[in-house]
């Protein structure tokens, strides 16, 4: 038996490839399939079965894609009908790869057709679940995404409840538990940055494992602080749900090289919008006017996905040399498969045709101090409320970039924002969504709130994140 994690740490998101005996199932593969079909070929190994956790919604799974270029079969948990051929498995019902066993546990909560896959090995002992997003670890899976007329996030939260203390909770302490998320993810809100755990241990650790705790603690626990939800999730799960085009075709449409004159042409003239993907300190220095950065050494998917509203937008973006590939494949992990091609020759290209470049006002966060000497300013935090939350600059204005589109209207042209988040990546982006809405009185403060600690900046007293409600 071989198990194999495979974590994608820009989307925190856990696939996993289990082969015996040649051979092999995957679990919540990601979009682009290749990867499964020639680890399965170096194992000798054929693939039998692509299971699913649940919809996912937080992005774009590979299984149709994998199944048609495999012949695996497609097996969903309970009620979980599709437009394409797949199997709704049943509660307890068992699935033989090689020497091993896989059982479907039905476990809704998350969503209702949520399953685990309890793995078995040679010897027929329990030895690892696949979570899905019911058990994460240091966290549960956020119980209002499948909100319906008859369900409340409330119903959820108490099946939930039930699957867990049923289902899981009563499986041994030595059971690995492999979920399908981790820090960084939308899904949960208390999610360790470990990709896997004991079941044990997390029944030690796992506030939601608590032996202790009744249906109603539950409840109120996980459902409490809960942030809206990315607005690509409920679309991404639509195209889980009914199907989605071949990445061979998406990849073969945007992997196009284009000229000064027909890229902006598309920008102009087709309604495109330039996305630029290169690091933040190229892009302050100097990128295409109205542009949008949000760049490919980061969370790019899921900002892709918070930020850009329609997932069939036109785009075409701005890419370091020899990475125009992995930007495209980023994209559709996420849904965006109208992607029309990218700037050949980069910024450099364009600067060489005589095209206006923009650039944004950086400063450090000594410079930041100075400057409040002096100057009545605003100073705009971009990062999420419960970061602003646990210390903040003094007077600052909390402005999460996770809803910067819907509270634009609530900031003044007028005015100067002198922009920072943790680092400096989230307040780039914000920067370049404002200057594209035209706010072009920006300031980014380098080095994020991380070098503002460093200085003499008076701020609010520290709170710990975890004791946050």
């Amino acid at each position: 038996m071989k198990i194999e994690q495979i974590y994608t740490g820009c989307l925190a998101q856990g696939a996993y490839c289990i082969e015996s005996e040649g051979e092999a199932a995957i679990i919540d593969p990601l979009r682009e399939v290749q990867s499964y079909i020639n680890k399965a070929e170096s194992d000798h190994a054929k693939i039998k079965f692509v299971f699913e956790t649940h919809f996912h919604a937080d992005f774009v799974s590979g299984h149709v894609d994998l199944a048609e270029k495999t012949g695996a079969k497609i097996v969903f948990g309970p009620h979980a009908d599709t437009t394409f051929e797949s199997y709704s498995g049943k509660d307890g019902e068992i699935f033989e790869i090689g020497k091993v066993k896989i059982k479907l546990l039905h476990t809704p909560g998350h969503t209702m057709e949520s399953s685990t896959y309890l793995l078995y090995d040679e010897d027929g002992k329990e030895h690892a679940i696949f979570s899905g997003d019911t058990l994460f670890i240091g966290d549960v899976g956020r119980p209002d995404l499948a909100i319906k007329s008859d369900l409340t996030k409330e119903d959820l939260a108490g099946y939930l409840f039930d699957s867990l203390r049923s289902k899981i909770m009563t499986l041994p302490d030595d059971v690995i538990v492999y979920p399908a998320h981790g820090a960084g993810s939308a899904c949960g809100k208390n999610m360790s940055k470990e990709t896997w755990d004991t079941l044990g241990h997390q029944k030690e650790v796992n506030y939601a494992l608590r032996a202790d705790m009744t249906r109603e603690e539950f409840i109120k626990e996980v459902t409490s602080g809960i942030l809206p939800a990315p607005q690509y999730f409920a679309q991404n799960a639509i195209m889980n749900k009914s199907g989605y085009d071949s990445i061979d075709e998406v990849m073969a449409k945007g992997n196009v090289a284009l000229d000064v004159e027909t890229f902006e042409a598309m920008a102009n003239h087709e309604g495109a919008l330039v996305l630029d993907t290169r690091s933040k300190t190229d892009f302050v220095e100097s990128h295409i006017p109205n542009s949008i950065f949000i760049g490919i050494d980061g969370s790019f998917a899921p900002w892709v996905g918070a930020l850009i509203t329609d997932l069939k937008q036109a785009i075409v973006f701005v890419a370091d040399e020899g990475r125009e590939e992995e930007v495209l494949t980023r994209l559709s992990r996420v849904g965006y498969d109208n992607t029309l091609g990218y700037l050949q020759g980069g910024i450099e290209a364009w600067k060489q045709a005589g095209k206006e470049t923009d650039s944004i006002e950086s400063i450090t966060a000594e410079e930041l101090e100075q400057r409040m000497v002096t100057e009545s300013m605003t100073v705009m935090d971009a990062r999420k409320p419960g970061e602003y939350a646990s210390e903040h600059v003094d007077g600052a204005l909390s402005f999460p970039l996770d809803f910067i589109n819907e509270h634009m209207d609530e900031l003044n042209k007028d005015e100067k924002y002198y922009v920072h988040c943790a680092s400096g990546y989230r307040s780039v982006i914000a920067s370049s969504i404002l200057k594209s809405r035209g706010f072009h009185n920006i300031a980014d403060v380098a080095g994020g709130f991380k070098a503002i600690q460093e200085t003499g900046i008076k701020k609010s007293d520290y709170v710990c994140p975890t004791t946050l409600k």
